[in-house]
């Protein structure tokens, strides 16, 4: 029924538009009364004329009455009469008095008056038609003046039908009429809005748009069936005429995605009819949600310009290559369809704005086939790792090393006491990542210089392999602080200038920081620091612990010699230590803990007395509840072998959404899964994640379910629900049930570099001792199993060196770190090119 009704209103407007093209010979529509009464007692209830009043002609009212004989034949179209009524000289009533006669036109439907219009308004055609059917179409066609009044309508039409708002510099224009020519035929099936504030057109165009032209929206209202999602806007590209705004109404109406289960040439869609071309996706039973996605992704970019559909490989046998993923049909008669390779949904849309691009591509792929021989026999000149290609790039740049002391086995034990805290550096001149974290170094040390009591030195086990293997340093590079040329601790996390000066500064000061008094000690929680702690923003612990609880103190003491240098330490055991607890709810053994940024006090009891379980427990309590995922702070979160609910933004992420997904986390004390977010600016590896996730690119912000560590199943919040507490609860809960379908599932296979790595240790001497460069090994498959803990700690006084495993992808390509996710990138060219990488 509804085909039927569009074919009929689509033969109506193309009539219209005919009608009101083609010129008539002979314009005899004209009525004429030969006086008000005759006129008044010949008007039929329901029928709709327009009639000026006029004693006599004066020659100055001549061109008025040449344009109101010259619209009679367009306002018939409408239902619409135009009748001259002549007025006696003795006739001085209202219609006939010398303040109406020729200066005003009246519009009645039957004997009622419903507007009355001033002749300088109705200066040709277009504003007469313009200006009638806009009185005529009250209730189909609003006007609105602000932003407020436009979404008010789109909020009172969500979910029920579409709007079409329009934009005219003035009214009686051509514009206008075209407007109100749609309207007469498509308001009963579209809201017609309309403004002449230019304002207005500003604020709801994305671009700057040029407030002399007039512009057309259609926003689909229909499909929003939140009341906080807004209505997708499609504009129309071509100049506003009454046959543009019938194009591009047909294309708005016609179905979004079609699928196509016969031969692509024989099919024949509304977009061919109206001279756009069609776009198949090509798609296979395996991958037809993830591609029936992508088509409906590359729709909405492309709707009013092409024309897409979902062409089954199952259902249509195609003589093309298989990796073909996309075809492109023009309506030009004759030509055949373009089978093509294309890598992603930006490409399909530059297919269809861009001509030349199809022979581009074509192109392209000929030359990919005829070198695809020379490229395997000469891959071993590929470079897989960034770290080496970075070093290699920039091997000309002479480092700054003139702050940092060069250490051999000569004058090695004798500089550890020339200074309170002498940090050196073990490196291998010949080894890439080493090389890469000397850079790192040398920031380092310009940013230090002139610290009292701290000198930066470095040793090149290349050149003194014997003083490596003293100091036990079995991998590149390692990097350790040396207390009065005594303790040693060794550095295991990131490699970044930031990084390691914070740990330098930090491994000055007592870990725990003994505290004397209880001023003391509430100052420390409120950020009171000495001033080598002054300038770091961690997250402030506080040991509290009675004289009974010497076990638990011993312990915690222990432990802050373990975490040195990455943790704020400090430590009351006075008297009066039990007020201080009661103050914040808890009892000695307890931990006070004060968040960066944070001016509240979280007490935890301490239940575990063991320097192992302290360590752990710090480090997991030491993890933001929300924390904005990066790729340095990565591994300790997948270290923590949890699910991620993660929210993926385009920047900060608004206020609302924070608040909710704060609240979402403390309120669950055990916290069965990781809440974060990413920022894609910050965080741009974040694009190949999400990538890699689904076949098209999301519209952010969106929020995801991740199970790196089971299944790998990928989970998407739905985007018609706005983001609060109840909303992701029930969600989780449909999680839970296994009512939900994931978005998709990540690859089980390994992720390997394509080449085999270098064995180092054959090129070295048998007098060398057997060390351990990371360019020789891969990253681990499996972290640790211990909450908030680093791959590069131990648990004991004496720490353990940092793992080859853990500080290869520290140092390596960040996507890396993301296991499951970004490695697959990495393999998308030997898998070959097909849909699902769109």
């Amino acid at each position: 029924m509804s085909a039927q009704k569009d074919r009929w209103i689509s033969c109506l407007v193309f009539l219209l538009f005919c009608v009101s093209s083609i010129p008539k010979c002979g314009s005899a529509s004209l009525q004429q009364e030969p006086s008000p009464q005759h006129y008044f007692s010949g008007l039929e209830a329901g029928k709709t004329s327009l009639a000026f009043f006029t004693p006599s002609v004066s020659p100055g009212a001549q061109p008025f009455l040449e344009q109101i004989e010259s619209s009679a034949e367009a306002l018939q179209d409408y239902g619409v009469s135009v009748v001259k009524v002549n007025c006696p000289k003795e006739d001085v009533s209202r219609y006939c008095g010398k303040e109406n006669a020729l200066r005003k036109a009246f519009l009645f439907r039957g004997s009622r008056l419903i507007r009355e219009f001033p002749t300088d308004a109705l200066f040709d055609v277009n504003s007469i038609v313009a200006n009638i059917l806009f009185a005529l179409l009250f209730n189909e066609v609003k006007y609105v003046e602000t932003l407020a009044d436009l979404e008010n309508i789109e909020n009172v039409l969500k979910g029920k039908s579409n709007m079409v708002f329009a934009y005219v510099p003035a009214t009686g224009t051509a514009e206008h009429r075209a407007v109100m020519e749609a309207a007469f035929v498509y308001g009963t099936i579209h809201q017609f809005v309309l403004t002449t504030e230019a304002a207005l057109l500003k604020v709801t165009s994305q671009d700057d748009p040029d407030v002399s032209s007039a512009w057309l929206l259609f926003c689909h209202c229909q499909q929003a069936t939140d009341p906080a999602q807004p209505c997708r806007r499609t504009a129309l590209a071509q100049p506003l005429t009454l046959l543009s705004i019938h194009r591009h109404l047909k294309l708005m109406g016609a179905p979004l995605v079609t699928e196509v289960a016969e031969d692509p040439e024989k099919i024949s869609t509304v977009h061919l009819q109206l001279g756009l071309p069609l776009v198949f996706i090509l798609s296979q039973k395996e991958t037809y949600e993830a591609d029936r996605r992508t088509a409906e992704f590359v729709a909405w970019q492309l709707l009013g310009k092409a024309g897409v559909a979902l062409l089954s490989r199952d259902l249509v046998d195609l003589n093309v290559l298989h990796r073909s993923n996309v075809a492109l049909k023009t309506p030009d008669e004759g030509m055949p369809i373009q089978y093509l390779v294309l890598e992603d949904t930006d490409e399909v849309i530059t297919l269809v704005e861009d001509k030349n691009k199809v022979k581009q591509i074509q192109k392209d792929e000929e030359e990919e086939e005829e070198d695809e021989d020379e490229k395997e026999n000469n891959n071993q000149d590929i470079q897989d790792d960034q770290v080496v290609e970075a070093v290699s790039r920039d091997k000309k740049r002479e480092l700054p090393l003139g702050e940092i002391l060069v250490l051999t086995e000569e004058n090695f034990h004798s500089s550890l006491s020339k200074a309170a805290w002498t940090v050196v550096l073990f490196y291998a001149s010949w080894e890439a990542v080493s090389l890469a974290v000397l850079r790192s170094y040398s920031e380092v040390a310009a940013l230090l210089k002139g610290t009292p009591g701290v000198l930066l030195s470095r040793v090149n086990c290349w050149d003194w392999p014997g003083l490596c293997s003293q100091e036990n340093v079995t991998q590149f590079p390692t990097m350790r602080i040396y207390k009065e040329g005594q303790q040693s601790v060794t550095y295991g996390g990131m490699w970044g200038t930031e990084e390691l000066s914070s740990f330098i500064l930090l491994s000055q000061v007592s870990c725990p920081l003994k505290l004397a008094t209880m001023d003391e000690a509430e100052g420390y929680l409120r950020g009171e620091f000495p001033p080598e702690l002054s300038s770091h923003h961690h997250t402030s612990l506080l040991g509290v612990f009675s004289t009974a609880t010497s076990e638990a103190r011993e312990a915690f003491e222990e432990a802050g010699n373990i975490l040195s240098g990455d943790v704020r330490m400090g430590m009351y055991f006075e008297d009066d230590a039990l007020s201080l607890s009661r103050k914040y709810s808890v009892s000695p053994p307890a931990l006070l803990l004060t968040r960066s940024g944070s001016q509240s006090v979280e007490g935890i009891p301490l239940s575990k007395h063991s320097v192992q379980d302290m360590v752990q427990m710090i480090r997991y309590q030491l993890l933001d509840i929300f924390p904005e995922i990066t790729v340095s702070n990565l591994p300790q979160y997948l270290q923590l072998g949890k699910p991620f609910l993660i929210l993926f933004s385009a920047g900060e992420i608004s206020q609302m959404e924070s608040e909710e997904m704060l609240k979402l986390t403390k309120g669950r004390p055990q916290k069965t899964f990781v809440a974060c977010w990413l920022n894609l600016k910050k965080t741009p590896v974040g694009h190949g994640i999400l990538r890699t996730y689904f076949s098209t690119m999301p519209s952010l912000p969106v929020l995801l379910w991740v199970n790196l560590h089971a299944g790998g199943q990928v989970f998407k919040f739905p985007s018609e629900q706005s983001i609060t507490e109840m909303n992701i609860l029930s969600w989780l809960e449909k999680l839970q049930a296994g009512l939900e379908i994931p978005s998709s599932t990540l690859s089980e296979e390994d992720w390997k570099p394509p080449l085999p790595a270098y064995d180092f240790l054959q090129m070295m001497e048998p007098s060398v001792p057997e060390l351990s460069p990371h360019a020789g090994h891969t990253p681990a498959k499996h972290p640790p199993q211990s909450p908030g803990g680093d791959t590069a700690r131990g648990d004991t006084a004496i720490r353990e060196e940092p793992s080859q495993e853990s500080t290869a992808e520290e140092i390596g390509s960040p996507g890396r770190g993301l296991r499951g996710t970004a490695p697959r990138l990495a393999a998308r060219d030997k898998l070959g090119k097909r849909h699902s990488e769109l």
